[in-house]
């Protein structure tokens, strides 16, 4: 009985999906209610999250919820401004002004969590 090397062909297989995840489409949608300075600052801000992180590979949709209230339950949507991730999967959700930068993309798994708040010795 041959011996299967797990180690290198996992090795490999996230190799092949970190790189395969850098090259990935994200589809996301905005949700927001009219023309509110709230939502005008989650436009704003998702748009240029994705210009600085997903350059040339997003599909960004905006939908005004005023406008089109029967996607609501739908899409349970319970706030807005809210911003939905459907691809890559998993779908994730969010919900604000999207101005707290780092946690969007930690969501959008485009940041990885520091390990440490700790400061550097001097």
């Amino acid at each position: 009985m041959k011996k299967k090397e797990a180690p290198a062909n996992d090795l490999a297989a996230l190799e092949a999906a970190a790189a395969a995840h850098h090259v990935a489409r994200y589809v996301l949608r905005l949700y927001v209610t009219g023309t509110t300075r709230h939502s005008a600052r989650a436009i704003v801000n998702i748009r240029n999250i994705c210009e600085e992180h997903l350059q040339g590979r997003y599909d960004l949709e905006i939908i005004d919820i005023s406008l089109h209230p029967t996607l609501l339950e739908g899409e349970q949507i319970i706030a807005a401004p809210t911003l939905i991730k459907k691809l890559p999967l998993p779908l994730r959700r969010f919900i604000g002004d999207m101005s707290q930068t780092e946690r969007i993309l930690l969501g959008l798994d485009l940041l990885q969590k520091t390990r440490s708040h700790a400061s550097p010795a001097h």
